[in-house]
């Protein structure tokens, strides 16, 4: 496998990974039924990085959840270190 192969197809994975975010914060919004199976899949994908952010912070600030702001940021980095990375190596 080519190795842009693989760096392009982990920074599609976390483009997905971020639009996954976006729309569970958007979903959010609305409270709906959370035993649907889209619904349960894509809180099941993005419960682990926006738990782990959770407990990076302090605490709910006037009850607004800030990690999916910091996963998105997070993804961000790693995506653009793994640019960096690529353009060292090739």
């Amino acid at each position: 496998m080519n190795a842009h192969f693989i760096v392009n197809f982990i920074s599609v994975v976390i483009r997905i990974y971020i639009w996954l975010i976006l729309a569970r914060v958007i979903i959010s919004f609305m409270r709906p039924r959370t035993y649907h199976p889209i619904l349960r899949f894509i809180y099941d994908t993005t419960e682990p990085l926006l738990g782990f952010c959770r407990r990076l912070l302090p605490g709910a600030v006037m009850n607004v959840d800030f990690s999916p702001f910091i996963a998105i940021i997070l993804l961000e980095i790693l995506r653009a270190f793994l640019m960096y990375l690529m353009g060292i190596i090739f």
